[in-house]
């Protein structure tokens, strides 16, 4: 690994250009939208008249507003390995608190941390205990947000994972936390195994691994069975993107890149369906918090690359995963609107599995949609780890 000393980090506002925006709304006025069947609704992907009702209101959305709300952390942006690298690093009043890395996966961004950011640094001003307090770096995913487009092939989760280190060494962080949902959660698998001399604990809200070997599914109680059902089911009617994107991304992208339209409807479909409200996204989700997420991908031009990342995953196969048990303590976070879940039984063939939790809400984006939960869960599994901080 290179030294992390090299590493220039430079202070970092969203600011973007005002005719970014003027160009995004005079396209929505022009939107040409495909007919659908009467009766279909979510069935064949994202009903067309909620998608109406959305883009009218992306017409009006005050992305100003966001802006605002996510430069009032603390932001820098760097270079590793020729790619840049956006990140939020919010330090903590608190004088011992834990450093940690937290990521976010596709179709996310750094935006679905901004009600966690907040109580996970200063929880004495969020009726927390200050013992529970974190430094936290929420990196933006090379090809997503403010991070820019990639540039070069092999920027998949293991080499990701590498970076990440980087940045967190070059921070002066000795001994961190790292935290991970979707791709988030094979990144930070990677640094784990990558780095777990100065890994404290590892904790993810996403979980996928394969059967082990010699392992009966006939043997898993029936709650096991039935997730692996439901599992089963989604990847037969609702993982038609990853062929896309693992394949043809460079496709796919002239049409996200080119029509709002087009790109709301690919991310919002998946906010909808992985969460507990499904299908409609806003069960889960405010449509100020749909729109912002949607508008971060549209203004940094990164709807293409950011679907690179499954055609890179693809190309390096097993390279790109963890490559020996991660011994680093794990503590795992079940949501049941989750599109996968994995037997403990198996998980512990490849993770030191600590802490277990069934959730009673939420779904893939846990920070985003239960943020009490998912920080409750955050501080109770890095009080096992704390420490020696």
């Amino acid at each position: 690994m290179a030294d992390p000393a090299d590493l220039v980090v430079t202070p970092f506002r969203p600011e973007v250009p005002e005719a970014v925006l003027a160009d995004l709304r005079e396209r929505l006025v022009r939107t040409r939208l495909p007919n659908q069947v009467a009766g279909t609704g979510w069935d064949q992907g994202t009903d067309r008249g909620y998608l109406e009702a959305l883009l009218a209101s992306w017409r009006t959305f005050d992305w100003r507003a966001v802006e605002a709300r996510l430069g009032a952390f603390d932001q820098f942006v760097t270079e590793v390995d020729g790619q840049r690298i956006h990140f939020v690093h919010q330090r903590s009043p608190e004088p011992d608190a834990l450093p940690l890395l937290i990521s976010h996966g596709w179709p996310g961004s750094v935006l679905e941390f901004l009600d966690v950011l907040g109580p996970l640094t200063d929880p004495r001003s969020h009726g927390g205990d200050p013992a529970d307090a974190f430094h936290v770096v929420a990196p933006s995913l090379p090809g997503y947000g403010f991070s820019g487009p990639t540039t070069e092939p092999g920027w998949h989760p293991r080499r990701i994972a590498s970076a990440y280190a980087r940045l967190m060494a070059a921070l002066g962080y000795d001994r961190y936390g790292a935290q991970g949902g979707d791709w988030g959660s094979i990144v930070c698998a990677n640094v784990a195994d990558l780095d777990p001399a100065h890994v404290a604990g590892l904790h993810l809200n996403f979980l996928a691994v394969p059967r082990p070997e010699g392992a009966d599914p006939a043997d898993l109680p029936p709650a096991d069975l039935a997730d692996l059902a439901r599992t089963a089911e989604w990847r037969r009617t609702g993982a038609g993107y990853q062929e896309i994107q693992g394949t043809k991304p460079q496709s796919l992208g002239y049409g996200l890149e080119d029509s709002p339209a087009g790109l709301a409807a690919w991310i919002v479909e998946k906010f909808g369906a992985w969460s507990d409200g499904a299908p409609d996204p806003e069960a889960s989700f405010t449509r100020e918090q749909l729109l912002a997420n949607i508008t971060l991908y549209w203004v940094t031009a990164t709807a293409t690359s950011s679907t690179r990342l499954y055609y890179e995953m693809r190309q390096a196969g097993r390279a790109a995963l963890p490559q020996a048990f991660v011994g680093v303590p794990t503590g795992v976070a079940n949501y049941p609107g989750e599109v996968t879940r994995t037997p403990r039984s198996w998980a512990e063939h490849r993770y030191h599995i600590t802490h277990w939790v069934e959730q009673p809400r939420g779904g893939h984006f846990a920070a985003m949609q239960v943020p009490d939960l998912f920080v409750a869960d955050v501080r109770e599994f890095f009080r096992t780890v704390r420490a020696g901080a």
